[in-house]
């Protein structure tokens, strides 16, 4: 019986890690895309690039990780809108215009299913 209780905390501990990892693989992901899209990030008014969105971002996200149990958390505590204001941050890519959130969910979407965008958009 205490052999069978150690394998299920040894397994459930193996898993819960194997979790945690493939969050943080998400979250490099979306950091990456972020940085690499060569997109606007506007937030509060004023227009930022690809790489001042990135650094932004992930000071954000390393003040709120205690918060974040999965990927969309990340998303909805530091890529998504001023924590100051409440303003929707805005992505402009070749003339589009959306909010962060729905460019991240798109493309954290796209990395599950295996195709990560080949272009940034």
């Amino acid at each position: 019986m205490k052999i069978a209780r150690y394998m299920t905390t040894a397994f459930l501990l193996a898993s819960s890690s194997l979790v945690l990892a493939d969050i943080q693989d998400e979250i490099q992901h979306l950091l990456q895309f972020i940085e690499s899209s060569g997109c606007e990030f506007e937030r509060n008014g004023t227009v930022y690039d690809s790489k001042e969105a990135r650094s932004h971002i992930e000071r954000k996200y390393d003040y709120i990780e205690s918060r974040v149990d999965e990927t969309e958390d990340f998303i909805k505590y530091a890529a998504t809108k001023s924590s100051m204001s409440g303003n929707k941050y805005q992505v402009t890519c070749n003339g589009e215009q959306q909010t962060s959130a729905d460019w991240l969910h798109n493309e954290l979407s796209k990395y599950r299913a295996g195709n990560p965008s080949a272009e940034l958009n």
